[in-house]
């Protein structure tokens, strides 16, 4: 029977992440977290309660990191480590779990190359996968997290990972990273939504992750088909409009988001082609969220 985080209480997961750490199955990876940040200590608690707690005796951990304080005589701040190596500028303490997420995306994007990483939150309903790429600022996650809440399976809200072999998306569900406006959004439309630690005054701004949902945890280990290739665009005040998206313009939009898809070189790029061409492509610009997921109801009601 898997041990789950919530075996601990939080004074138990504080002493252990500030001694040896801690180490939790975030699919498909293993992580070894150490941290004496109190503020880490409440990240996990809240927000991966479900997730498995491995031994440490005899678990291999595809990444050990850490965030552990920086002494200044100004501030109090904290780095993030992987494997020792400190590969950030320092941040604010407060900023103690959100650091944590972002580097453990950076983990993934800079080393996992058996995987085509993709900028991309992607979700599943039916058995069928929707990529959202999309830069900063375009309301990606904020959908993303609607989408979840609306009942779709979330795979990541950050990176889609593509298994260029047999074309499918693994998932890797983990909180939903939102910012500013899309904080108070979220948590008006879903009061019972779980939000971590608050990050103040980032270069994102504000920023607070919600928990995944159990649905999405628990079928961590079922791939997806890509159906749908999305390109999202929040626009204030804007109607809903959606246009059919080029394939060749969506192949390159694709290859633009991708992290590492150099890397596979000709399969990679070959792999990205097969996706394209399997997929409904769309660009979709939307202001109302309750709009958007009508219009993706849609999709899924045509299956």
């Amino acid at each position: 029977m898997p041990q789950r985080l919530s075996l601990l209480s939080k004074t138990e997961l504080s002493v252990r992440l500030a001694s040896d750490g801690v180490r939790l199955r975030l699919p498909p990876f293993v992580m070894h977290i150490r941290s004496d940040s109190p503020i880490v200590a409440e990240g996990l608690f809240q927000l991966y309660a479900e997730h498995e707690m491995l031994d440490a005796s005899s678990t291999f951990a595809d990444f050990h990191v850490a965030v552990v304080p920086k002494r200044t005589l100004f501030k109090p701040l904290c780095v993030f480590e992987m494997d020792g190596f400190q590969p950030f500028t320092p941040l604010a303490a407060g900023e103690a779990f959100a650091f944590l997420e972002w580097g453990m995306n950076w983990c993934v994007t800079g080393y996992c190359h058996t995987l085509i990483t993709i900028h991309s939150a992607v979700l599943e309903r039916g058995g069928r996968a929707v990529i959202l790429p999309a830069p900063p600022g375009s309301g990606k996650s904020t959908l993303c997290a609607a989408l979840m809440l609306h009942g779709w399976r979330l795979l990541s809200d950050e990176m889609a990972l593509l298994d260029p072999n047999t074309g499918l998306i693994q998932p890797a569900p983990r909180p939903v990273s939102l910012k500013n406006e899309s904080i108070g959004i979220i948590r008006k439309r879903a009061p019972q939504a779980v939000f971590g630690p608050v990050a103040h005054d980032t270069l994102k701004g504000t920023v607070a992750h919600m928990k995944v949902s159990s649905d999405s945890l628990q079928r961590a280990d079922v791939p997806a088909l890509p159906a749908w290739l999305v390109f999202p665009k929040y626009e204030a005040s804007a109607p809903l409009s959606v246009a059919v998206n080029p394939k060749p313009g969506s192949l390159m939009q694709l290859a633009e988001n991708s992290f590492n898809q150099h890397v596979h070189g000709r399969q990679g790029f070959e792999a990205l082609a097969r996706l394209v061409d399997q997929s409904d492509c769309y660009s979709l610009t939307y202001s109302q969220l309750d709009e958007a997921l009508a219009w993706f109801d849609t999709l899924t009601a045509a299956q």
